[in-house]
């Protein structure tokens, strides 16, 4: 698959997980304050996330490994969206309720970059026993 279809296919899951992140986060805001609805909302969709990036963007079988370092793929964007979400309700004045939406659109470039990284790496090979002639 090419780069331009990965990159398509990465996008139509952000605007799956997208939705599923700020229908979460405007439940939780009703009983939460916005940065800790903000950072529940975000651990629920990047479950939702890893899955269909491994099914659908990169066509890659799903692994324990993967799942496990896929986190590390969002932390750049859990900096930005948290970062830009505080700067734009606390400094700039915009509403908690798209504040998230905006600070979402600044981090897919660098998401999808580190994203591709991991879910593409190969997995680790174990040695294989010596066959004895």
């Amino acid at each position: 698959m090419t780069v331009t279809a990965q990159m398509a296919r990465f996008a139509l899951v952000g605007v799956v997980n997208t939705g599923t992140y700020y229908g979460c986060y405007l439940v939780l805001l009703t009983w939460l304050p916005y940065i800790a609805a903000h950072v529940i909302a975000f651990a629920l969709s990047m479950v939702g996330s890893f899955f269909l990036n491994s099914w659908f963007t990169y066509r890659t079988r799903p692994t324990w490994r993967k799942f496990l370092l896929f986190p590390l793929t969002n932390a750049a964007n859990f900096v930005i969206t948290t970062g830009g979400v505080y700067l734009l309700v606390d400094l700039a004045g915009f509403s908690s309720r798209y504040a998230p939406l905006v600070a979402a659109a600044a981090a897919i470039p660098i998401t999808f970059v580190v994203s591709r990284t991991i879910m593409l790496r190969p997995e680790p090979r174990t040695p294989s026993p010596e066959r004895v002639p």
